[in-house]
């Protein structure tokens, strides 16, 4: 059985019809999505809102309507993925280039669960490169300032032209190794003006559903 499958459909245990349900950007949650509307017939008070252009696009051409941010007070739970998971449930997130407006919907969750395949399970993070969101006019200097903190930053590209978030932002990938304080690590990157968000999310994921290929775990923050 496909381990993202599996994550995602016990995702579905935590749905309860008549909430607001924040919708993530990724492989494994549009496998959510896709079973989301496939019962639909059960589920038919939910409102949905999305972290992303990409999510919102996969979500209607499934038949489900998004709400945009703005005109939701309170998301009750948010179903998304991670590229990293620790032990402390905290994560690295960003990879689909859209870890700005996912924090955003997580940071205003009542609840938020993350679906992982166990390959993203990590007892430190760092083997993924971190993602971090700058504004276009000063990438190069902060190239530069990223390279001096022994980051090994590497702006991100898509067709031979830097990748443009929703927010029409660059991202700057940094390949850092092991990173032995996320928290410190995150305050001091969000300090540096010119950058937007950075891809660490500590503290913000209640639940991660683990899958593997004949079963799921479900961790909790302690």
């Amino acid at each position: 059985m496909n381990p993202k499958f599996l994550a995602a459909q016990k995702a579905l245990d935590y749905v309860i019809d008549g909430t607001i349900l924040g919708l993530g950007t990724g492989s494994t949650t549009e496998i959510f999505i896709k079973l989301l509307a496939e019962r639909i017939n059960y589920f038919k008070n939910l409102i949905f809102t999305s972290t992303s252009l990409r999510t919102t696009n996969f979500a209607n051409s499934l038949g489900l309507t998004i709400t945009p941010f703005n005109e939701i007070e309170n998301i009750d739970l948010t179903i998304d993925g991670a590229d990293e998971v620790d032990k402390n449930l905290n994560g690295i997130k960003g990879g689909g280039g859209a870890l700005l407006f996912e924090k955003i919907i997580a940071k205003n969750s009542g609840k938020c669960i993350w679906i992982v395949d166990s390959t993203k399970l990590v007892d430190k993070l760092g083997a993924f490169p971190l993602p971090v969101e700058v504004v276009p006019f000063a990438y190069s200097s902060l190239l530069r300032k990223f390279e001096l903190m022994k980051l090994n930053p590497k702006l991100r590209l898509k067709d031979d032209k830097p990748f443009v978030t929703d927010s029409n932002n660059f991202i700057i990938d940094c390949k850092i190794g092991i990173i032995e304080n996320p928290l410190e690590l995150e305050l001091k990157l969000k300090l540096i003006t010119g950058v937007v968000e950075v891809g660490l999310f500590n503290n913000i994921a209640d639940k991660v559903i683990v899958g593997y290929q004949d079963k799921v775990d479900v961790l909790e923050r302690n």
